[in-house]
């Protein structure tokens, strides 16, 4: 019982929350106004630009945020202990990250869909727009890694799941047709969709499984799935990115009931029991994973706070939206959504996880697995033997740590009777879905990141769609093949996790600043904002600096030896670690100072305006989703 009503009080907090400070926000900050101008009415182009029913924007945007960071995230953080996870999810979410996703989603679209870079350079100062960007360039790079390394260990740890992942693409592109070309209506065709998508989990996981004959198919997929995503990226939107997201938000919403029904049976029941499966503060950690303040800030990326919401909100949401006024459920409350998605998550790896250890047979099938004296692990022993500290931080895997939230959430599907065997095929299908569609949103987003810093520098060759997104998954795909120590390519996901989330989060309190500085220009309050902008500077930059100079990590090489001549300057794959971390960080100082040198002077006074639009005939070729 104690499972659901930490699940209860957190659900009716995130409710609360949005009918309360959302609607503040909404109403006497930002005052929505729903006969406003929008982007996607104003630069309609059929192409980027296009009008968007909110259930559709809704879809899209909140799967393209969710991605895995609210999962990896959590099931990392709880080694730690639930509660401090807990609380800075629950607290984050409302205070911190749907404030940061609604407010650069509000002047993205007061902007004409410009990026949160772009408005940087109107709002702050013209170098502004530049460090901005250089900074979204290292920040998304790392994205393409981790996010791609995600998916491909999903693959390789769970091959029930692929089948219904790559299905999902081309019913995707024939519903995005169907809508954009014949007119057709969207919502029964994607519920067709749907269920083929989980006739494909049952085939995937009875009976077509997919799994690669080659030594270490992460580095196989990792490579696949650059390639999709560099034809995913420079598509129309109507063709995949809508109708896919679309679909998969139909997708992610019944497992996530199925996972809410299953939480609630097994609470009910006394099957999923949080204080003894996991400790709430835990009293021993690893020597060698690094201190819990400040990286439970940065651990827990996307479930509290994250900057790559920023990009999604003033990339691509912001040009789809028909009216300002759907901003307040598409922006604050996609991102309570997600921090709902977080809480399932610290549950099923906790709670979920102390049901009971499965591990496969050699049937391929999941069984219970067994302590030595052969009793089942259940409760505590179940969740140390998931999160062993005598393995130490980096005996772990980023594979081992989605398999928790996996096996966790099969168990409470396993209490509304559902094999499983088909649990994990759904559970597995969840993440990939998750974290697809983060991915090819990313590519497209660097793309455009990448298209603007070339035309500011002068590289017309990287100005063309192609040869920026070629770019985008080459270098993706280089950092994702970073190994762990002494292992094979495709292996370091926990090392990059940490530099993920840093930069992810300096990049929001950078998004914060520009928030700031909008409303300030205004005369408008931003108490509400300073706080979690001054957050979001300092601990992600403690992090960085503590992976920079503790000998712990790895990423650089120790001063002594460097000194004494026992290390040669060799170039390894920590330096190219060390290089982002410490780019990310003289970026963000420069960019600072660019904002205090200017704060006393800006107050009440206006950007320079956009320039005057030129009329234009409305893209032609059919109707949005």
């Amino acid at each position: 019982m104690d499972t659901l009503i930490v699940a209860v009080l957190s659900f009716v907090g995130f409710i609360v929350a949005y009918h309360t400070y959302g609607r503040w926000l909404a109403r006497k900050i930002f005052a929505l106004d729903p006969q406003a101008p929008v982007p996607s009415q104003q630069l309609r182009d059929g192409v980027d630009f296009v009008p968007t029913r909110r259930a559709v924007v809704f879809g899209h945007h909140f799967t393209s945020i969710a991605g895995t960071g609210p999962i990896v995230g959590p099931a990392i953080a709880v080694f730690w202990g639930w509660l401090p996870a807990l609380l800075w999810v629950v607290f984050g979410s409302i205070f911190i990250g749907a404030v940061h996703d609604f407010g650069a989603l509000m002047v993205s679209l007061r902007n004409r869909g410009q990026t949160v870079g772009e408005v940087a350079g109107r709002v702050i100062a013209p170098r502004a727009r530049v460090l901005f960007l250089l900074i979204l360039f290292f920040a998304l790079t790392v994205v393409l890694a981790i996010f791609g390394l995600v998916i491909a260990s999903i693959f390789k740890l769970y091959p029930g799941s692929v089948l219904s992942v790559w299905t999902a693409m081309p019913l995707a592109v024939l519903v995005g047709f169907w809508v954009h070309r014949a007119g057709g209506r969207l919502l029964w065709p994607s519920l067709l969709a749907l269920g083929v998508l989980y006739l494909t989990v049952y085939l995937g996981v009875y009976y077509w499984p997919i799994e690669l004959p080659v030594s270490n198919p992460v580095v196989v997929w990792t490579v696949v799935l650059m390639v999709y995503c560099f034809f995913a990226s420079v598509l129309p939107v109507w063709v995949l990115l809508q109708p896919r997201d679309y679909i998969n938000s139909h997708q992610l919403l019944v497992a996530l009931g199925l996972l809410v029904l299953g939480l609630l049976v097994a609470g009910v029941e006394g099957q999923a029991q949080l204080l003894s499966s996991a400790p709430a503060v835990a009293q021993v950690v690893p020597k060698d994973a690094p201190p819990i303040w400040p990286f439970l800030f940065i651990t827990i990326a996307c479930g509290a706070v994250s900057g790559f919401h920023c990009l999604v909100s003033s990339g691509t949401t912001s040009k789809q939206l028909q009216r300002e006024t759907d901003a307040q459920a598409v922006a604050y409350g996609a991102m309570l959504l997600e921090g709902a998605l977080a809480v399932l998550v610290i549950l099923a790896c906790c709670a979920g996880v102390g049901m009971g250890k499965f591990e496969p047979s050699s049937q391929g099938r999941f069984v219970l697995a067994q302590a030595p004296d052969g009793t089942p692990l259940q409760g505590r022993a179940a969740w140390e033997a998931r999160y062993d500290v005598q393995r130490g931080w980096s005996g772990f895997n980023l594979g081992q740590k989605v398999g928790a939230f996996v096996e966790g959430g099969a168990n409470f599907l396993a209490a509304l009777g559902i094999p499983l065997q088909l649990g994990i095929g759904i559970i597995a299908v969840l993440v990939a879905c998750f974290a697809a569609t983060t991915l090819d949103t990313a590519t497209r987003l660097q793309r455009y990141v990448i298209q603007e810093l070339a035309a500011t520098l002068r590289v017309p060759v990287l100005t063309n769609k192609y040869a920026a997104t070629a770019l985008a998954v080459v270098l993706g795909g280089t950092l994702a093949m970073i190994p762990a120590p002494g292992k094979a390519p495709g292996t370091g996901g926990l090392i990059l996790w940490p530099l993920f989330g840093a930069t992810n989060q300096l990049l929001a309190g950078l998004a914060f600043m520009v928030t700031v500085f909008y409303l300030w220009r205004r005369n408008k309050p931003v108490w509400f904002a300073l706080g979690p902008m001054l957050v979001m500077l300092i601990m992600p930059a403690w992090a960085l600096l503590w992976q920079i100079f503790n000998t712990q990590s790895g990423w650089f090489w120790p001063l002594a030896a460097m000194l004494t001549g026992q290390e040669s300057w060799a170039w390894r794959q920590s330096h190219l670690l060390l290089v982002i971390g410490t780019a990310t960080l003289v970026l963000e100082a420069w960019m600072i100072y660019e904002g205090a040198r200017i704060w006393n002077r800006v107050r009440g006074v206006l950007e320079e305006p956009l320039p005057p639009l030129e009329l234009q005939p409305a893209a032609a070729g059919g109707r949005s989703c």
